[in-house]
């Protein structure tokens, strides 16, 4: 008998087409070399943290700050806390305080978290497809039901799919915007709609259902479009952010958990957070980057060159007969599959040597993605294997 769990077994069968095509890069990288091989499977930020990161995280090691690799509290460093709450407060209009925040480890780990404290067995968690694909794993990580509700033809989500999947078991419904894979920023009344539908089903079932928003990509947005802040819509709002894409960090797993002050029982939600944050292994989250995250709040990435990055590859595809939603937001194209079988599609692409991933793996058969978070060399340099994928399936 096999030491591994059926489940876990079932897991890897299912798991991520990104890191599956990541892998498959490579091992093509090792017989064509890097320069042939045009990896667009993973959405990890091939820029450098700003000037200003850089700097002040030099100031922190080099100078004596007795204590700084210590254990912080489970909800992190105080003073921290409270720069993200003032921030909050300033872009929400709310009145949020430090006991409003928890430190995590990154957005995943913060959502991790919050779905622990929530979720009772068999209880369901609404998320829109496309999705990132560890969702589904991470509500069930934790005793959950993922519910997969449709978006529409632009990726906005489809209401009345969802007023028909909300049940009486529903404690929770996530929402990404901008979105991971599409780009796509959900506009503020289809929002105001959402919150409108899930005040009705509160009334319904007598229970609150929370909405869970995880941010890591409202700094990254293009052509003056506006992020909907999300706890001006909903009452019952929880935000998960990280600093991995906005400030190009992902490897140093730091991000937060803000609780929207009109949530009832915001006080025994917030020991409940902090008791998963320790109790899921995380402890606190690091605590060299919770000092940094505290003195880079207000940086802005500057999103010029991914701008460019993403126009000169859609203007491509478009020409070459590809049909795609144009991102708002993020560093992902999400194009529809010329052909009805994704995976295939995306099959076809390894012999051109361009990795891409399959729509299959975000819930949305019929598509497939694009990270664009690479250089533009790259990117220039992939169009001649697009174009002759171009003309082996579509003609």
């Amino acid at each position: 008998m096999l030491m591994i769990a059926q489940q876990m077994i079932e897991n890897i069968k299912n798991s991520s087409w990104i890191r599956a095509m990541f892998e498959e890069g490579e091992k093509l990288r090792q017989i064509h070399g890097a320069d042939k091989v045009f990896d667009f499977s993973l959405g990890n930020p091939d820029y450098e943290p700003p000037e200003a990161v850089r700097k002040a995280l030099n100031r922190l090691v080099s100078e004596e700050n007795k204590g700084l690799h210590r254990y912080t509290s489970n909800a992190g460093y105080p003073d921290v806390r409270e720069k993200i709450a003032l921030l909050l407060s300033e872009e929400s209009g709310q009145n949020l305080a430090p006991e409003n925040i928890v430190m995590t480890c990154g957005a995943a780990g913060g959502l991790n978290v919050v779905l622990k404290t929530i979720l009772d067995p068999d209880e369901e968690v609404i998320v829109f497809a496309p999705y990132f694909v560890e969702y589904r794993f991470y509500i069930e990580n934790h005793g959950g039901k993922a519910v997969i509700v449709p978006t529409d033809s632009n990726f906005e989500p489809d209401l009345e799919a969802l007023k028909k999947s909300i049940s009486s078991r529903c404690k929770a419904i996530i929402l990404n915007s901008p979105n991971n894979p599409s780009g796509v920023v959900y506009s503020a009344q289809t929002l105001k709609d959402i919150a409108i539908l899930l005040e009705a089903k509160e009334r319904e079932y007598k229970h609150e259902i929370l909405v869970i928003s995880d941010e890591p990509y409202t700094k990254l947005i293009y052509g003056g479009v506006t992020v909907p802040n999300m706890m001006k819509i909903f009452d019952n709002c929880m935000v998960v952010n990280s600093f991995s894409k906005s400030l190009a960090l992902p490897g140093e797993r730091i991000g937060y958990i803000a609780v929207s002050s009109k949530i009832n029982d915001a006080a025994i939600l917030m020991e409940g957070l902090t008791f998963a944050n320790r109790t899921l292994g995380f402890v606190n989250a690091p605590s060299l980057f919770q000092k940094l995250a505290g003195l880079s709040l207000d940086q802005i990435p500057d999103t010029s060159e991914y701008q460019k990055r993403r126009d000169f590859l859609y203007e491509n595809l478009i020409r070459l007969g590809f049909s795609c939603v144009k991102p708002q937001g993020a560093f992902y194209l999400f194009p529809k599959s010329p052909m009805p079988d994704d995976i295939e599609f995306v099959k076809r692409a390894l012999k051109y040597n361009l990795l891409l991933v399959p729509g299959t793996g975000f819930a949305c058969p019929g598509y497939f993605r694009i990270a664009y978070c690479t250089s533009m060399e790259t990117i220039k340099n992939s169009i001649p294997a697009f174009e002759a994928l171009a003309a082996e399936v579509i003609g």
